[in-house]
């Protein structure tokens, strides 16, 4: 689950890491009201979208009055935006941040999150931050410093003044840069976080450290332990379909081919994919219905796959193993039935009972086709999709 900034800056301050004075609005009243609250004549007007990259597509403007603090929530409010982390999709701009304005005086960059490679949490930090970051990884990959923290003793305080010193930083900004990681790494253990990401982490002209930017996802496995993270979700800036997914237990990711794929574990799903590719076809969408294939579940999955207009195949791929294939293909029958499925349907089983699962789908009537394989399968699908 993503967060806006002002939720993560909300996070950061409940464990004890300084932030400039911040007020969400979602009104242009709202912002000037809250710019009021905020000491100072320089503010800054920021676009609250789940996504990187809004100061490079306008969604972070500077404002020297009030008047101008109106003008830019005005703009920016009730419009969608598209940075370059959002591939295309525009996302709603419902709220805008009114900030305390900052004399920058140099940007630096700094993470947490889970390195697999490492099996370990992982601090990565640059003295070069800002907007380029992801340019400054690929050209100058001696510039970012990577710290792996033991799961046993925990991170270290002379782990973050070496750190601190690697980016350059003097005593106090390496004192106030370990305050910081302290507080990061206990919100990233307690809260269950996949990422957190400052950018920029910035000293500014009075020589002290200042977080600007933040952005926080969680591990959607731990919301069950987290209800105050649940609360923040903002499905607005989710994909419709994905959130209704969700809402049945379904793992569902939207892509951009017209083949869609129902099928059980993400393992086989990602599998899927794979030999539709393979085979010259593009899958519409990830979709794995979970080991519990019911008539429910697949009745809502077959919903999901048709939401979308370009779908022109589907290729389900189902191993029975807690739930035989004769009842998979039962709650296949029914639900295509049910939701009036009206585009070719190629259904591949294994597992307990299949011929009996095989015969049923022969057998219904419906315009499904069996496969003898995953490969079988997937051939069957990308020639139902051309053909269309």
């Amino acid at each position: 689950m993503n967060f806006h900034e002002y939720q993560a800056k909300q996070l950061f301050a409940d464990y004890g890491i300084a932030v400039p004075k911040g007020i969400v609005a979602r009104t242009p009243d709202e912002a000037v009201a809250a710019a009021k609250q905020i000491p100072g004549d320089l503010w800054v007007v920021k676009a609250q979208i789940h996504a990187g990259g809004r100061g490079k597509a306008g969604g972070v403007k500077l404002a020297k009055s009030h008047d101008e603090v109106h003008a830019i929530a005005k703009t920016l409010l009730g419009t969608k935006m598209a940075t370059y982390q959002t591939a295309g999709v525009e996302l709603p701009i419902d709220s805008v941040l009114v900030c305390e304005g900052t004399d920058i005086d140099k940007e630096l960059y700094l993470s947490v999150l889970v390195d697999r490679d490492s099996r370990a949490i992982t601090f990565i930090a640059s003295a070069e931050g800002g907007m380029d970051i992801e340019q400054v990884a690929q050209e100058k990959p001696e510039a970012i410093h990577t710290l792996n923290v033991d799961f046993v003793e925990g991170l270290q305080a002379y782990q973050c003044r070496d750190l601190g010193f690697a980016m350059g930083l003097n005593a106090k900004q390496t004192n106030q840069l370990s305050v910081i990681m302290t507080g990061l790494y206990k919100l990233f253990n307690e809260k269950d976080l996949a990422l957190v990401e400052l950018n920029p982490l910035a000293i500014l002209t009075d020589g002290n450290l200042a977080v600007l930017d933040g952005k926080i996802n969680s591990d959607d496995n731990a919301s069950f332990r987290h209800k105050d993270l649940v609360e923040m979700r903002d499905v607005r800036q989710e994909d419709p379909t994905e959130v209704k997914a969700s809402q049945y237990d379904l793992n569902y990711v939207t892509m951009d081919g017209n083949i869609g794929c129902m099928v059980n574990g993400a393992g086989l799903a990602m599998a899927t994919m794979d030999v539709i590719s393979l085979n010259g076809g593009s899958p519409a969408n990830f979709l794995d219905v979970g080991g519990g294939a019911n008539k429910e579940k697949v009745t809502e999955a077959f919903k999901l796959i048709l939401s979308s207009d370009k779908v022109k195949a589907i290729f389900v791929n189902i191993f029975g193993g807690i739930v035989r294939c004769d009842m998979i293909a039962e709650g296949i029958i029914a639900a295509v039935k049910e939701v009036g499925v009206k585009v070719p349907v190629i259904v591949r089983l294994e597992g307990t009972n299949v011929e009996e699962g095989k015969a049923m789908l022969r057998d219904s009537g419906l315009a499904i086709t069996p496969a003898d394989d995953i490969n079988d399968g997937a051939k069957k699908a990308v020639a139902a999709a051309s053909a269309a």
